[in-house]
């Protein structure tokens, strides 16, 4: 069998040990994986989808979060609805600012950039979001670095400072008093901007030049300051994703995986030229990367070259176990994990009105109370990825000389998958400077092999699968010499 290898779209089709096409599908260790489309999960918030966060409460009751340029907005499992659960007057968040969100004990905080105030949810006692109290500057940024909360990218009353990092008191998320209870700031200011900060044992804080490593000393000091690198730094700040203290994010020169101490390059030869290429850099705030660590997979929603209005239409992904990579065509706007609320049987009725549309498997994480899953926002609305597979998944393999110096024909392939139905077709030509000819596209027949009858020196496979698919594993192929001509 002739294994689908990794998606290497930066190498030559000719000779290429991989895939040249890759799309609809995500990566694993025995080849490919369909992935389904979204379904809506929620009601509408009144505008497109800004920020998505999942929280438990210490008895372990689940709770999902969102946000929009006016409202924050929480998940009612009773009814599907988003129920707005603003402070009075809401918000107005402008541009490209996004909501960012922190749990702090039984507290969730967000930040809706440098124009809106940092906002608190009491778990236990809340019904509505506000205003952090402490006169915490405002921010772009917002993590949760041992005891502190920490914010970046900020405004402390006198205009942006975009190379700043402030932390609060010691266990106190409204102590905001520089000098007082271990709070204070630190300017980094030979890095560029800061895109983005991680939280954990230590802060990490990547710029647009660098990367520094916040280490906690204690009084009087505080926090120590590292660069830890500087040959580059974030060119996107919603380019950043991470699971634990692995952090992946876009550079000017590529994708990277961060890991504490260096950065390791995840994408070069594989797909950072492809990207280059078809990212509209002029729509990059509109990009969203999240981390889905039960499938071991990461995630970028960007607009392509293609996209007439700059909304996202693809996501690049990559599988981080095995170090592949593969390409989603859909539409999503930000991409988040969930965690979810329990669903009686009585309450289904608000995800669909009828059984015959309902599109979310009985047996889903997203039906169960506190599962975690993997899930987005499109327009205005909370959607599961649970329903049927993205289709068509196209698969197409490099190009190969079947026979050195002698035109080859061939009859058979052989597709290894699991369900569903594929449609194949063969690419032919006869010098590597010729225009590919694709044969017409046939389906598998009962006896398993998708016939043929396809001339020339170079070979390359397409198989478009559909329907319900899962594992899409390789191919082989029945091929014979016809000679030199």
């Amino acid at each position: 069998m002739i294994n689908f290898g990794p998606w290497l779209p930066d190498q030559a089709d000719f000779s290429n040990p991989g895939l040249t096409t890759a799309t609809n599908v995500v990566p694993f260790v025995g080849g490919y994986r369909s992935f389904p489309q979204p379904s809506a999960y929620s009601g509408s918030a009144t505008a497109t989808i800004r920020g998505i966060f999942p929280s438990k409460n210490t008895s372990g009751s689940a709770f999902l979060f969102a946000g929009d340029a006016g409202k924050l907005y929480k998940f009612n499992a009773a009814t599907a609805a988003l129920d707005d659960v603003s402070k009075v007057g809401g918000y107005t968040l402008t541009g490209n600012q996004r909501w960012k969100f922190a749990q702090f004990g039984e507290v969730v905080l967000a930040t809706g950039g440098i124009t809106s105030n940092p906002q608190k949810f009491d778990l236990t006692t809340d019904t509505i979001f506000s205003d952090l109290a402490g006169s915490p500057p405002t921010a772009n940024h917002i993590a949760i670095v041992r005891d502190f909360v920490w914010l970046a990218d900020v405004n402390t009353g006198s205009g942006r400072v975009p190379y700043r990092v402030y932390w609060s008191g010691f266990n106190d998320a409204e102590s905001w008093t520089a000098g007082t209870a271990q709070s204070d700031f630190q300017d980094i200011v030979d890095a560029g901007h800061i895109s983005g900060i991680v939280g954990g044992e230590y802060c990490t804080i990547l710029m647009e030049r660098a990367i520094v490593r916040a280490t906690y000393t204690g009084p009087p000091l505080i926090w120590q300051f590292d660069k830890v690198e500087t040959q580059r730094g974030c060119k996107v700040p919603n380019s950043i994703c991470h699971i634990g203290s692995l952090i992946f994010y876009l550079s000017d020169d590529g994708f990277y995986a961060f890991d504490g101490q260096r950065s390791t390059a995840i994408g070069n030869e594989k797909v950072d030229d492809f990207f280059n290429k078809d990212f509209n850099s002029g729509f990059a705030g509109n990009m969203t990367a999240g981390v889905d660590p039960v499938n071991k997979l990461a995630f970028w929603c960007y607009a392509s070259v293609d996209s007439i209005d700059g909304s996202n239409d693809k996501v690049l992904v990559y599988n981080y176990e095995i170090g592949r990579w593969s390409l989603l065509e859909t539409a999503i706007d930000y991409i988040a994990p969930f965690f979810s609320a329990a669903y009686t049987v009585d309450a289904l009725d608000t995800l669909s009105a009828t059984i015959d549309a309902f599109t979310i498997q009985t047996d889903s994480p997203a039906l169960k109370g506190g599962e975690y899953f993997f899930g987005c926002g499109i327009g205005d609305k909370l959607f599961t990825f649970n329903g049927s597979p993205l289709s068509p998944s196209t698969i197409e393999t490099g190009e190969a000389a079947l026979s050195t110096g002698k035109h080859s024909i061939i009859t058979r392939l052989y597709p290894y998958f699991d369900a569903g139905t594929v449609e194949a077709s063969i690419g032919v030509r006869n010098t590597t400077t010729d225009t590919v000819s694709y044969s017409i596209s046939n389906g598998m027949n009962t006896s398993g092999f998708v016939p043929f009858r396809a001339t020339g020196r170079y070979h390359r496979a397409k198989l478009l699968f559909t329907n319900s698919h899962n594992i899409m594993q390789g191919i082989d192929l029945e091929a014979r010499d016809i000679g030199g001509r």
